[in-house]
């Protein structure tokens, strides 16, 4: 993706942005003065490249507070209020109330329930989603629709899932 004008446009308050990580994209949301707060497992930092893939196996992540030039480093971004268009948005002062009252804490992560895009879509709306998660899930099905053996998907379904089960057993 391009550093276009309209990727690094200004964002204002309450903003949801989205860095393109390659594989996937990572979600803060915009509070002023060139500051976001996300959600962050302990692999999750702009330069970490292939290794904040190992975000899947962390069952926690810290709220943080960062210059959003820091949490996206050298990737792209732009803003992406993905949901206006099917949610109201909040009033800016909760989102930023509530979106302070988090940074520091340790928060649940799963990268299919509770992940960076979760939690700033339920600050902006209320509602925690995660498109990314929703289209990875209907890539899947459609995998499995155009015949790719069932057994393959459930295999690698249940090694993407299995690694957090080993991650438990070594701690």
């Amino acid at each position: 993706m391009s550093k276009s004008p309209s990727t690094r446009k200004k964002p204002e308050l309450g903003d949801l942005i989205e860095v393109f990580r390659g594989l996937y994209q990572h979600w803060a949301i915009y509070v002023g003065d060139g500051y976001v707060i996300h959600l962050a497992p302990p692999s999750e930092h702009a330069n970490a490249g292939a290794n904040s893939m190992m975000s899947v196996v962390h069952e926690k992540a810290k709220v943080r507070k960062e210059e959003l030039y820091e949490v996206v480093g050298n990737n792209d971004y732009r803003i992406n209020n993905l949901m206006d268009d099917k949610y109201k948005p909040r009033p800016v002062r909760q989102i930023l109330r509530d979106a302070q009252s988090y940074v520091g804490k340790e928060l649940p992560y799963s990268v299919f329930t509770s992940n960076c895009e979760h939690f700033v879509t339920e600050l902006r709306y209320g509602k925690p989603q995660s498109r990314q998660v929703r289209d990875a899930v209907e890539t899947v099905a459609a995998a499995a629709g155009a015949g790719i053996g069932l057994g393959i998907i459930a295999y690698a379904i249940s090694q993407f899932l299995g690694s957090n089960d080993k991650e438990k057993q070594t701690q």
